[in-house]
């Protein structure tokens, strides 16, 4: 990555420095702080740093790159499509309204406000991995070292306004020179993936983006919706989804497509994981009632249980890798999702629970070795106790990185102690941006792999592991690990 960022000082006065006022970025920044494990770490670091970013879960909506987006400016790049920021903002009394969250007629003069806001509250951001991506991005994408803040901002905005007016500031040309290698939407069902196509066919054009199957809300027999998106679901697959048969069908012919579209995996989010399977004529009474708006709110929780097993069941056939992403309190913030939609930062994690809840998918599926399944979660209280010996036992089985509310330095090390003694580095997933902020993507890469040579660094200095196995197991964590448990290199022969 380093070759196309505004090149790290050298000098002495950058390497050892004590001026925290100084706004330029240490090339140390996140590896030990001296002596051995210093020197350990910058090795593993400049061994890996180069990669191409391999991203398997994200967020950037399609229609950026098939448009080649150009940013309005600074704040349609870092605010309004961020809700890692817009939160922090909320958080100070700031409306999502005037960051430009929800809002189609947003003017110049409210978006260099906006930005103005941004600078104004920037000491809510210190500590935060927010401030260190931003930062990060200022310097290495744009060749900003001036130090970011109140006095800053409206300088700052004016100097980024005028730099996305160039070519090489579009969506497309920020990923190639991102040097990204693969990337995941997030996506419909029912969509018919001409974007993907239009977007992969374009040789000038270096990273996979791959869909993702996400059929949330179509597993969920409680929502009043819920008939008309099973309908939705049948007519894009052709066939009849009104029976348990006809949509266990028309799920099958739509994880294909999918796949042949170059899917690599189906994403599942719920409340919690419960994976329960019914009996033959239980689950089509109760798809039947479902179906017809009147099914009671525990045998709706019950039905989804075991559709979302049936997803599991689906991957046996159709070999896409499973991931979930549980126990968030979706739009918990009613106001803001009746004024500005979802996704807009107003979601809070909940307490996880994944032994039991998984006990009937894993022990039905589990031991298959071809079978991917893939636990992300926010509470950081079960990577120890319930992740790491599942993924430890099972082959089918593996820890997500911190995601979210965790992908900060401080919880990722802490991921890597917690999970590593109990299942190994060969059972992590690799890390994923998970975000919609793209210029975001390559420092949340490089903070990842500062982290990691940190920690594998500690590994070396307790003579616990030898520098050539610190050196493939940094590259795995990087490159080989994530296409592995993702089966990418599939996915992307057509590239």
């Amino acid at each position: 990555m380093d070759q196309w960022f505004i090149a790290d000082c050298e000098d002495g006065a950058m390497v050892g420095q004590t001026d925290i006022s100084e706004p330029a970025l240490s090339p140390d920044r996140l590896l030990p702080a001296e002596g051995l494990p210093l020197r350990v770490a910058r090795e593993l670091y400049e061994s890996v740093k180069d990669l191409p970013i391999v991203s398997p879960h994200g967020h950037i909506p399609v229609e950026w790159f098939a448009q080649d987006k150009h940013f309005a400016n600074p704040t349609d790049l870092f605010i309004t499509p961020d809700h890692y920021v817009t939160r922090i903002l909320h958080g100070q009394g700031v409306p999502l309204s005037a960051l430009g969250v929800g809002q189609t007629d947003f003017t110049e003069a409210q978006a260099r406000d906006a930005f103005l806001l941004f600078g104004k509250y920037w000491f809510a951001f210190a500590g935060t991995p927010m401030r260190y991506w931003f930062e990060d991005s200022l310097v290495r994408v744009f060749g900003i070292k001036e130090k970011f803040g109140p006095d800053s901002a409206g300088a700052i905005y004016d100097e980024l306004n005028e730099m996305l007016k160039a070519p090489e500031f579009s969506t497309r040309s920020l990923s190639n020179r991102f040097n990204m290698e693969f990337v995941s939407t997030t996506d419909d069902p029912v969509d018919d993936l001409k974007l993907h196509d239009q977007v992969n066919a374009d040789p000038q054009f270096k990273p996979f983006v791959a869909p993702a199957f996400r059929p949330d809300k179509y597993l969920e027999p409680s929502r009043a919706d819920w008939p008309q998106l099973v309908r939705a679901l049948g007519a894009s697959a052709d066939v009849d989804a009104s029976t348990y048969v006809g949509f266990t069908e028309a799920m099958r012919r739509r994880r294909r497509y999918f796949k042949d579209h170059g899917a690599v995996l189906s994403d599942h989010s719920h409340a919690d994981l419960n994976s329960e399977r019914l009996s033959d004529g239980e689950v089509r009474m109760l798809f039947t009632e479902a179906y017809a708006g009147s099914i009671g709110a525990g045998d709706a929780v019950r039905l989804r249980a075991h559709l979302f097993n049936d997803q599991a069941r689906l991957a046996q056939e159709d070999g896409l890798v499973m991931t979930v992403h549980p126990a968030i309190a979706r739009n918990y913030d009613a106001a803001a999702f009746a004024n500005y939609g979802a996704d807009v930062g107003g979601d809070i994690p909940a307490r996880a629970e994944f032994v039991e809840a998984l006990r009937p998918l894993l022990n039905e599926y589990g031991d298959n070795s071809d079978f991917h399944f893939v636990a992300f979660t926010d509470d950081e209280t079960v990577y120890s106790r319930e992740l790491a010996p599942l993924a430890g036992f099972y082959p089918s089985f593996y820890i997500g990185a911190p995601w979210w509310f965790i992908d900060a330095p401080d919880s990722i090390s802490r991921y890597f102690h917690a999970v590593v003694p109990y299942a190994g580095f060969a059972k992590l997933s690799g890390f994923i941006d998970d975000t919609r902020a793209i210029c975001s993507i390559p420092s949340r890469h490089d903070m990842n792999r500062r982290v990691t040579a940190n920690f594998v660094s500690s590994l070396v200095c307790d003579r616990r592991i030898s520098m050539d196995e610190a050196l493939a197991i940094m590259r795995a964590q990087v490159s080989t690990q994530p296409k592995r448990v993702f089966k990418i290199e599939d996915a992307e022969q057509g590239k």
